[in-house]
C-alpha cells in the first residue's frame, strides 16, 4: 500500500485535508510539523511505503520553501504537492517532481492533482 504524507500544522486544515485525501488514498499520514515529517521519511519501512508528500505549513518555523527543498535534498525523486500560502508562488519551489497549487484551487482540484501525481510516479516509489 503506497502512503501519502500531509505535513499541515495547521489543526483544523489537517483534519479537512486529510478527510479530503482520504477520498481517494487508503493510507493517509499526517505529520503535525516539518520535523515530525523529516522523522517519518528517515524511518525505511515508512519511507518505503512513501508515494507522495503533501505540504501545507503555515505557521512561524520552517516554512514551505524551505522545507521542500531539503526534503529534494534527502528524497529527490519523491512527488511533492504544495498547498501555497497567499504569498507564495510556483516559482519558489523547484524540482521536477513539485507541483504548486495556490490557496484559492477548490478542494477537488487538490484530490485530482494528487491522484496525478501518485499515478505519474508510481513507477518510481515501491
Amino acid at each position: 500500500m503506497t502512503t501519502v504524507l500531509l505535513v499541515d500544522d495547521d489543526p483544523l486544515q489537517a483534519f479537512v485535508r486529510t478527510s479530503l485525501l482520504k477520498r481517494h488514498f487508503n493510507d493517509v499520514e499526517r505529520a503535525a510539523d516539518a520535523a515530525e515529517a523529516f522523522i517519518l521519511v528517515e524511518e525505511p519501512q515508512f519511507a518505503e511505503r512513501l508515494g507522495l508528500v503533501v505540504v501545507g505549513l503555515n505557521r512561524p518555523g520552517l516554512g514551505n520553501p524551505a522545507f521542500v527543498a531539503e526534503l529534494i535534498s534527502r528524497i529527490p525523486s519523491m512527488p511533492v504537492l504544495v498547498l501555497g500560502r497567499y504569498h507564495e508562488e510556483a516559482a519558489l519551489f523547484a524540482g521536477p517532481n513539485v507541483r504548486f497549487l495556490p490557496p484559492s484551487v477548490p478542494s477537488e482540484q487538490v484530490l485530482a492533482v494528487s491522484r496525478q501525481m501518485m499515478n505519474q510516479y508510481a513507477p518510481r516509489v515501491a
